[in-house]
């Protein structure tokens, strides 16, 4: 019986542990335990073949990958043991309180041809991936089989995003239920881990959420005691030296506390610069130092981190009043996209989200506090660098690795972001690391360039536009060192799964990001001029969804389906009661129909192809997006020929717009409608109304109607257009879709609407040269010319003031 060193161990008349049954639901859940025996240890639980497989964890989990912890295997406990919290009277096997530490689901994170979990655990190899509230990520449970009883097993967190490199201790996020609120667990002269924020990939909008300004600079954090100051790295390295400007400023602190917060250097505009912090030595360096405080761990003795976020952060600005140097980093509540929108405005990275009642977690990456930042920055190692290929420089590019797997991963070269005085500076530190061994496996793909490789020592960090599907950053840029980090810090963030659809079965499934997407008829024929299937239609989007993407997320979609290809009916869905739990939508009331409509929202990669698979050829975005739907990110002149049109006729009238867009002094976009027209589009940076948006767009129709009057026509009835060319600005309407950028089109030869440089649109430019199978090298080359129109808008006020002129 699974069970029976259970039952042989305990007697249930005298403790109130639950008693041994079987539950074969088996639903893959944990529990860590925090039980305050004869000794303090943690127990891990897995619910497996109807019961809890056990360990005792001495020491608790570590979230370091270099804490290795040790497991002793213990007897099977029941299902039911997922709850027990309470104390077990003396006299019992396992005396003392219990309490939930965490618990979960968790998975077995191997391939399939060892994806059994009872299998790893007899082989002694157990793969798992925890999705708790403190132990997130992939671990290893291995059998040592040392010791007289060979129960020893080791838990070993694997290097991923959640993985921290600070010591962890467990007993940190233990409950304070039996503590005093006055009794002081931090020493106030030692370092403490900050903690720190999960990325996320969109700004929201939530009553219980606060939102920060995110500083470009070094972590710190300040421990203060009788006015003596200690300033410690995130990694617990002394700044005492670095900062003395700070140090000095914090002594005249009167209290007794341990501040977190963010060093940066401000340039004459305000503005953070990372290289001048970087660089700075004494106060005599260039730009302004400052230190921005966002939380308080200890006050006069109280640790604070069980209270709420806003709780401490109520205690700072009396604290922190009259310091020279030294800055509360406010908030605003609710209202993410509005700091968001105005950060991104003024050149910050972005915002921290953090959850208005969070407690504070030291050393532990916490889901309560997210980043979201506009470009992609990330902190990679420097394992090379090639030769310039001209001479005019000391380097060509710097050759950049992440770890993943515990394995350093090639990530791409980044040749730019760097001065003279700051390249000199890098080769000197490189050709002291110099080495003939390659730190990867394998050639890398360098085209010709000629590399040097070094020890992976330094640490840098970049911003680049994007991942590419081979998970290597597009357009890295450089920024500076980093030296408040370990090398073993820098993991490849988890990316889209680099799956592609190969399989032509009539009926299958893809596995994106832990999402399998329900795929079927792939061989069926969308276009049959061309032979193309629902296949090279999933494909493509597969493809190119990176690109796409940032055009669709948050924009409510109309969906256009053509579940038997091009020549067969299709037909409009907006209302999408039922969908997959893992997609999204939102509810929007129409007037039209009376009633509220569950608008698809297409987020992720997942959702892009189960829209495909649906038969949505041709993807339909609002012109808005959720957090701010009366107000468009864009406005559009369509320029629509009739059939007795020729595609050089609307070059001609594209040029007019983009003549106009000239007097007015203002930017526009140009793609191919995929169909037979161009669209132009126009960035409003979601500053204003639709009616404005029309009305701006009916205005530039004019200009250029007045431009070419016997070719353009602003009359909207088919048969009053006389054959000329339709400027249409009605486009602009709340709920008005059209045509996404990069998406396909259900016309002959498989179109797609494909972002334009105006150089291109001349005579000569054709429809069927942007296909499905064309677009995608096409985007590899150019990268994506149309993300302009997703940031700042212009100023209409101005431009209608330029018109009038």
């Amino acid at each position: 019986m699974a069970l029976k060193k259970y039952i042989q161990k305990r007697k249930f008349n005298d403790t109130p542990e639950p008693r041994a049954e079987l539950d074969n639901e088996n639903g893959m859940r944990f529990v860590i335990q925090r039980h305050q025996a004869r000794r303090l240890h943690y127990d891990l639980r897995l619910e497996m073949e109807g019961v809890l497989k056990s360990w005792a964890i001495p020491k608790g989990p570590s979230m370091n990958p270099a804490e290795k912890r040790l497991a002793i295997m213990t007897e099977d406990h029941p299902v039911k043991y997922l709850t027990f919290k309470g104390v077990i009277p003396k006299g019992n096997y396992g005396a003392g309180e219990m309490d939930i530490w965490d618990s979960g689901t968790y998975s077995i994170a191997a391939n399939k041809s060892d994806a059994d979990p009872l299998e790893q655990l007899h082989n002694g190899d157990l793969k798992i991936e925890f999705f708790g509230n403190k132990i997130k990520g992939k671990f290893a449970l291995v059998h040592t089989k040392r010791g007289t009883a060979k129960n020893q097993w080791l838990l070993i967190k694997k290097k991923d995003a959640y993985a921290t490199t600070s010591d962890y201790d467990a007993e940190t996020f233990a409950s304070f239920v039996n503590k005093s609120q006055s009794q002081q667990s931090f020493d106030i002269h030692k370092f403490v881990s900050p903690m720190l924020a999960s990325p996320a990939k969109k700004i929201f909008k939530d009553p219980d959420w606060v939102f920060e300004l995110k500083w470009d600079g070094y972590r710190m954090l300040a421990n203060i005691y009788n006015q003596q100051v200690t300033l410690y790295s995130r990694n617990g390295i002394s700044y005492n030296s670095k900062f003395a400007l700070l140090k000095k400023d914090l002594e005249r602190i009167p209290h007794n506390c341990i501040l977190d917060g963010e060093v940066v250097i401000l340039d004459k505009d305000g503005k953070p610069n990372f290289q001048k912090l970087q660089n700075y030595k004494s106060e005599k360096s260039e730009g302004e130092l400052r230190y921005y405080v966002f939380d308080i761990l200890h006050l006069n003795g109280h640790d604070t981190i069980s209270l709420s976020l806003i709780e401490r952060k109520s205690f700072l600005p009396e604290i922190l009043e009259d310091l020279e140097y030294v800055r509360f980093c406010d908030h605003i509540e609710g209202m993410g996209p509005t700091l968001y929108n105005r950060a991104i405005a003024d050149g910050m990275e972005g915002v921290i989200a953090k959850k208005a009642d969070s407690t504070y977690a030291p050393g532990y990456r916490s889901e309560k506090w997210l980043k979201i930042k506009k470009t992609a920055t990330a902190e990679a190692i420097i394992c090379g660098y090639t030769e310039s290929e001209s001479g005019g420089s000391l380097f060509g590019s710097l050759i950049l690795g992440m770890y993943q797997e515990e394995k350093l991963q090639y990530v791409g070269n980044c040749g730019s972001g760097f001065s003279n005085a700051e390249q000199k500076k890098l080769l000197q530190k490189m050709q002291a690391l110099q080495t003939e061994e390659n730190p990867f496996e394998g050639k890398l793909p360098l085209k010709g360039r000629i590399p040097h490789y070094i020890t992976p020592k330094l640490i840098c960090e970049v911003k680049f536009s994007e991942w590419t599907k081979n998970g290597r950053m597009r357009h890295p840029i450089y920024k500076g060192l980093r030296h408040d980090k370990n090398i073993t810090e820098i993991n490849k963030q988890p990316t889209k799964t680099q799956a592609s659809a190969q399989t032509k079965n009539p009926t299958s499934g893809l596995e994106i990001n832990g999402v399998t997407v329900p795929l079927s008829n792939l061989v069926k024929v969308y276009w049959p001029d061309a032979g193309y299937t629902k296949y090279d239609l999933i494909d493509y989007y597969l493809n190119i969804s990176e690109t796409i993407l940032p055009y669709l997320v948050d924009r409510p979609q109309n969906l256009h389906r053509h579940p038997n290809g091009i020549l067969k009916p299709s037909f409009y869905q907006k209302d999408n009661e039922t969908p997959p739990d893992w997609v999204e939508t939102v509810n929007i009331y129409s007037e039209s129909s009376k009633k509220e409509i569950a608008y698809l929202l297409c987020q992720n990669d997942a959702t892009l192809l189960y829209m495909a698979n649906l038969g949505c050829i041709e993807i339909n975005p609002w012109n808005a997006t959720i957090q701010n739907l009366e107000q468009p990110t864009y406005t559009v002149i369509d320029i629509d020929p009739s059939n007795k049109n020729t595609f050089e006729e609307v070059i001609e009238v594209a040029q007019a717009v983009k003549e106009v867009l000239q007097l007015a002094n203002i930017d526009g976009y140009p793609k191919t409608s995929g169909s037979s027209g161009l669209h132009i589009y126009i960035p409003l940076g979601a500053k204003y109304s639709f009616e404005h948006a029309r009305d701006f767009a009916k205005l530039l129709c004019y200009y250029v109607h007045e431009r070419l009057p016997k070719l353009t026509t602003m009359e909207r009835a088919l048969n009053k257009r006389d054959g000329k060319i339709y400027l249409d600005y009605l486009q602009n309407r709340r709920g008005q879709t059209l045509a996404a950028p990069y998406c396909v089109r259900p016309k002959k030869g498989a179109s797609v609407s494909a972002p334009l440089s105006w150089s291109e649109v001349v005579p000569g430019l054709a429809i069927l040269d942007f296909t499905i199978k064309t677009m995608p090298a096409r985007i590899a080359k150019t990268g994506d010319i149309f993300s302009p129109v997703l940031v700042k808008g212009i100023d209409m006020e101005a431009a209608i003031n330029a018109l009038n002129a």
